[in-house]
C-alpha cells in the first residue's frame, strides 16, 4: 500500500485507511434513482499476517435519466478508518444503467500507515453514491456490508498415550492463535471456548465430546475417555472479529 491524501484519492487510487472518518449514517434517496445490485466478492474476508486478501465490490445502478456516475467508492471500517479502491472498471449495459467494479486490498504487512490496525476488524460498509443526469441520487452509508477478520489458527492436534486401551484416560492439548494486525504476528488467543471433536473410525462426521476454554496464552489441554479408535481435533468457532479455525487431527488407536 501508499500513502496519499483523503483530497488526492480518485476512482482507480491505491488504498488510503484515514484515522476519522464520519460514523455511518443510514442511506439516502432521491427520486426514482435505485441500486439495483450490490455484490461482494465475500462475506468474509480473514486475513492474516502476510498474505494480502483482495475484496470486489460491485454495484449496479438504474435511473430513467441514465446514471451520470458513482461516488465514493469506499469502504469504511468497524473503527471508521476509510479504505479507497485501488482499482476501478464501470459500463453502461443500457441507457438507464451503469455497472461498476471496485476492487481493495486488505493487509497488515506494517509497511506503511495503510495497513491493518486490530481495532479496524469487524463489520466494514461500502460508502457510495450514485447520481442520476437529472439530480436524482441514492447514497448508500449503512445498508451494504461485510466482514473483516483476523485469522485464526489451531496448532496440529495431540492426543496422548498412542494407541491407548479402550476406556483409558486420553490427554489431548492444542494451541489457538490469531493474527495481531498490530505487530503484524500471531498471538495465542486467551479465554476463547474451542470444542473439542471426535471422529470414529470409518464415520464420516465429528461429534463434538466437550469445550475447553484456552488459557492465558491460547494453549488448550483437556482429559478425556477413550472409548473407540478413531481422531480427534479441535474447532473453533470464531468471533464477531475473529475467524473460525479447524485443526488437523490426530488419530488414535486402541490396544
Amino acid at each position: 500500500m501508499h500513502i496519499r491524501t483523503a483530497t488526492a484519492a480518485t476512482v482507480g487510487s491505491l488504498a488510503l485507511l484515514a484515522l476519522f472518518a464520519p460514523t455511518a449514517q443510514a442511506d439516502e434517496h432521491n427520486g426514482d434513482i435505485a441500486f439495483t445490485s450490490v455484490a461482494f466478492s465475500k462475506s468474509t474476508v480473514n486475513v492474516g499476517i502476510s498474505e494480502p486478501q483482495t475484496l470486489t465490490v460491485a454495484a449496479t445502478a438504474k435511473d430513467e435519466s441514465g446514471i451520470w456516475g458513482m461516488v465514493g467508492l469506499k469502504l469504511v471500517s468497524s473503527d471508521n478508518r476509510i479504505l479507497y479502491a485501488k482499482s476501478s472498471t464501470c459500463t453502461r449495459p443500457t441507457r438507464t444503467t451503469m455497472k461498476c467494479t471496485w476492487s481493495y486490498g486488505l493487509e497488515s504487512d506494517r509497511t506503511d500507515y495503510a495497513d491493518l490496525r486490530n481495532s479496524s476488524a469487524g463489520t466494514w460498509h461500502l460508502d457510495l453514491e450514485a447520481r442520476g443526469y437529472d439530480g436524482d441520487y441514492y447514497t448508500l452509508d449503512s445498508s451494504a456490508t461485510t466482514k473483516v477478520k483476523r485469522f485464526a489458527k489451531l496448532a496440529t492436534t495431540q492426543a496422548t498415550p498412542e494407541p491407548v486401551a479402550k476406556g483409558k484416560t486420553l490427554t489431548v492439548t492444542g494451541a489457538l492463535t490469531r493474527a495481531d494486525w498490530n505487530t503484524n504476528t500471531y498471538v495465542g488467543f486467551a479465554g476463547q471456548k474451542v470444542a473439542l471433536q471426535f471422529k470414529k473410525s470409518g464415520a464420516s462426521t465429528y461429534t463434538t465430546v466437550k469445550t475447553v476454554t484456552t488459557d492465558s496464552t491460547g494453549k488448550l489441554k483437556t482429559t478425556t475417555t477413550a472409548n473407540a479408535a478413531g481422531t480427534w481435533r479441535w474447532h473453533f468457532a470464531g468471533t464477531g472479529t475473529t475467524s473460525s479455525a479447524t485443526a488437523a487431527g490426530d488419530g488414535v488407536a486402541l490396544k
